[in-house]
């Protein structure tokens, strides 16, 4: 049979290629994948890039100041330790103890109530705009960019656009709040914009403020510098002060009891020197202690004259230490400084930090690219039609012998004579490459009787008949073309001053070849559908008997009834020469080709090959690229 003749050629050729590339994807796979689903791929990186762009025309520009300080936390020690005792070492711990000061909410307020910031309307928390507050700074935007140049005298100049949120609280007024609300909102806002890190394992500090004014976040950021530096002096001079003032203190102390204690000690000399200088002296000579009345009183019952002037000698050393000391913080006072320094002032920045415009777009553009690629995928896995020529040798195990494209724009496919019309265009020279496959084919078997179908109605099976037809007959064969296709009949409605359908055999007692017309500019003719004749050749037996009664046409091409319209145009297949499938390029569902495949195979038809119709350009190429490839 031809089918198998066909099959075992292309088998052949293919034996070592198609096998191995329906179980790999090749770098071919992925190209044809791009060029067909390319507008679906690119629609949503122009999607994202549209979403992007609406977010950064709709938010807030924030800017971001920077002032740098460098951590010193021995230089107090330097100034008072001798160079042999100096250690400058710094551990983590120091340095995150700083970093927690430049955080706290005392830094915080110290900035707060010198700028003012309580009073400041225009420090506010930055929200991030609502969908409807975007959608309304966008209007504002194209508005503004329409009015450009052409503003009234008379209209007052609008007010810019708002932050985040002003807008919901000029319609929405929140609550009056007290004093202390408002302080902590402040704070909050405050610690929120700001931040604070050291760089690297350096000693130095970045201290970092956003706001979507330049203006005010360099203010803020160096004051927050300033600040912590001046909590630090005043931590010392604090510290300083109250060590002053418990010296002084201790001192006031340590002097009263010494005065007291000196005081008590003259005035035992004085009245009880000699008394007792005598009894210690009868004492050593006795070899005991005879004490009188009044002496007695004095050894046993109060303090002796060695020990006044101990606790006297001990609160005048307690005096003189504490006096140093004194001495030596009120000399150390004048040289309290900070253990941190500013060395990079924050300027006001020129570029906004936040949205990154480029990195937005960018992000925005490959989220949809990765969408759209994604959505590709799944469409072209679940997609079930035909599409590609090894789609058809895959699934139907037929040969694509042609692929034509749509002609125009106003019109799906071709006109039923563009072969004549247009014989330079790209749809006749493939069309033209189809014929030549079939006459490939026609060497190993006569093709005079060619039958066209379709799995559903509308793929162009009766313009690839007419035309083809055409094809042959300007080649100098005598061709004929039946309109076999009752119930659409698409040959005898299109073609010109062909008869009208009217469902009546008007013409039952006529042979076959008085019912057959000639159709004007065109050069072969036709059987149409409303001839008596042209239903009954679907019976098998009759198309065969009417063939021996066409021996005058050397080619013969049936319109059959597509498939979907029953099962009865398919008996007359089995005694055609060879039969053509037509199908839609991305419409003519793959099973139910397949089905088709199957029936023309049982009723042992000889099948041809496809023609896909309305194939796109891109396909097209792709296919004669992956040909070139197979001749080499």
């Amino acid at each position: 049979m031809l089918e198998r003749q066909w099959s075992v050629a292309a088998n052949q050729r293919d034996l070592h290629g198609s096998e191995q590339d329906s179980e790999f994807i090749g770098i071919a796979d992925i190209i044809s994948f791009i060029r067909q689903r390319i507008v679906l791929i690119m629609t949503f990186p122009l999607l994202g890039l549209l979403i992007a762009a609406f977010y950064v025309a709709t938010t807030d520009s924030v800017f971001t100041a920077r002032t740098q300080i460098l951590i010193e936390p021995k230089i107090p020690q330097l100034l008072q330790q001798q160079s042999g005792e100096i250690n400058l070492s710094l551990d983590t711990s120091q340095v995150e103890t700083q970093l927690a000061v430049i955080r706290s909410e005392k830094i915080a307020l110290m900035v707060i109530d010198e700028l003012g910031l309580m009073d400041n309307p225009n420090f506010k928390h930055m929200n991030s705009p609502g969908i409807g507050e975007r959608f309304h700074r966008l209007l504002k935007v194209m508005e503004d960019a329409t009015a450009s140049g052409e503003v009234s005298q008379e209209e007052p100049p609008q007010a810019p656009l708002a932050p985040a949120g002003k807008a919901q609280e000029v319609k929405n007024p929140t609550p009056k709040l007290s004093e202390f609300e408002r302080r902590r909102r402040v704070v909050e806002t405050f610690q929120a914009s700001l931040a604070v890190q050291r760089v690297g394992v350096s000693y130095a500090i970045d201290i970092t403020f956003k706001y979507v004014d330049p203006e005010l976040a360099a203010e803020i950021a160096n004051a927050t510098a300033a600040a912590f530096v001046r909590e630090q002096l005043e931590t010392r001079a604090a510290a300083a002060r109250e060590g002053v003032a418990w010296l002084e203190k201790r001192i006031e102390e340590v002097r009263t009891q010494m005065n007291l204690a000196t005081q008590m000690t003259q005035e035992f000399r004085a009245k009880h020197d000699y008394r007792v200088g005598r009894q210690l002296g009868a004492a050593i000579v006795d070899g005991e202690v005879v004490a009188s009345g009044e002496g007695e009183g004095v050894t046993r019952g109060g303090p002796t004259l060695e020990e006044l002037e101990v606790t006297a000698d001990t609160y005048r050393k307690m005096y003189e230490s504490l006096l140093a000391a004194f001495t030596s913080s009120v000399n150390q006072q004048p040289y309290l400084i900070a253990d941190a320094r500013v060395i990079t002032q924050a300027t006001r920045p020129l570029v906004a930090s936040h949205p990154r415009k480029k990195l937005v777009l960018a992000l925005g553009g490959l989220a949809g690219l990765m969408a759209g690629v994604g959505i590709a995928f799944a469409r072209h896995t679940l997609d079930r039609t035909i599409r590609t020529p090894r789609q058809i040798r895959d699934e139907l195990g037929l040969e694509c012998i042609g692929e034509l494209p749509p002609v125009g724009w106003l019109r799906s496919f071709g006109r039923l004579d563009d072969v004549l019309r247009r014989p330079a265009s790209l749809f006749t020279r493939n069309l033209r490459s189809a014929k030549a496959a079939i006459g490939l084919a026609e060497s190993a078997h006569p093709l005079r009787c060619i039958g066209i179908t379709s799995a559903t109605p509308g793929d162009g099976k009766s313009t690839v008949a007419s035309n083809l037809a055409a094809l042959y007959a300007t080649s100098g064969v005598r061709t004929l073309v039946i309109d076999a296709d009752r119930p659409h009949s698409t040959l005898t409605k299109r073609l010109p001053n062909s008869p009208a359908p009217t469902g009546e055999d008007g013409h039952s007692g006529e042979q076959i070849e008085g019912q057959i017309m000639r159709v004007p500019g065109m050069p072969f003719d036709l059987l149409p559908s409303t001839a008596s004749d042209a239903q009954r050749l679907l019976i098998a037996s009759n198309m065969k008997a009417a063939i021996h009664q066409l021996e005058s046409y050397e080619v013969i091409i049936v319109d059959l009834p597509p498939f979907t319209s029953g099962l009865h145009g398919m008996a007359a297949a089995s005694v055609l020469d060879g039969i053509l499938i037509v199908a839609e390029w991305g419409k003519t569902p793959v099973d139910l080709a397949a089905e088709l495949s199957r029936i023309l195979q049982v009723t042992k038809a000889s099948v041809i090959g496809v023609i896909m119709t309305k194939v796109r350009r891109l396909s097209i190429r792709q296919y004669r690229k992956r040909a070139a490839q197979t001749a080499y």
